[in-house]
């Protein structure tokens, strides 16, 4: 029995795919939500997730380490413009977590109203324009730092918190708050 070592290139090509399973798919899940809330559309979102890993992968040799997260979805959300671009160009004019109720005594009625305004609120964050959009999705919904963000939209800091206070500032006026908080 001939017992060779395999070729040299199947064993790079098999680290780097290890490498890359290691540092990007974690993020899927987060991937996946930016690309269904910018496109608006989960089979949309699936295309767009699937070409993003594969660019992902292609190119994942220019990937010099940090934070894997920030790369991988800075590559979705470029594919995301791409496609809508190519898709949707209109819509491209203008360039909350399931856990917002934590409440113990909930019954039937309360559910209710909380899966009506949960419904409602991700109604209107759809209909914010994408850069509003994408800033409260991966700060609100993701958990991201400001400088996370900064990094997946290649915008400064400043910018990141000005888009997110102005999508905020919109989704507080269709639920008619005022600056206080309180209902108009």
């Amino acid at each position: 029995m001939n017992m060779t070592a395999p070729p040299r290139n199947n064993l790079v090509a098999n680290t780097n795919r290890l490498e890359f399973e290691k540092t990007v798919l974690p993020h899927f899940d987060a991937a996946y939500n930016l690309a269904r809330w910018l496109t608006r559309n989960t089979a949309d979102a699936d295309d767009v997730v699937q070409e993003a890993y594969m660019r992902a992968f292609k190119f994942f040799g220019g990937f010099n380490g940090g934070d894997g997260r920030s790369w991988m979805l800075r590559i979705v959300r470029n594919t995301c413009y791409s496609w809508l671009q190519k898709n949707r160009s209109s819509e491209l004019v203008y360039e909350l977590s399931e856990a917002l109720y934590d409440d113990k005594n909930s019954g039937p009625e309360v559910e209710l109203i909380e899966n009506v305004e949960r419904q409602w609120l991700r109604q209107k964050i759809e209909e914010l324009p994408a850069p509003f959009r994408e800033v409260i999705v991966l700060r609100d919904i993701e958990g991201m730092s400001y400088k996370e963000i900064a990094s997946v939209t290649e915008s400064p800091v400043g910018t990141v918190m000005s888009r997110l206070a102005r999508g905020r500032e919109r989704l507080q006026k269709q639920a008619g708050v005022d600056e206080a908080g309180g209902k108009r």
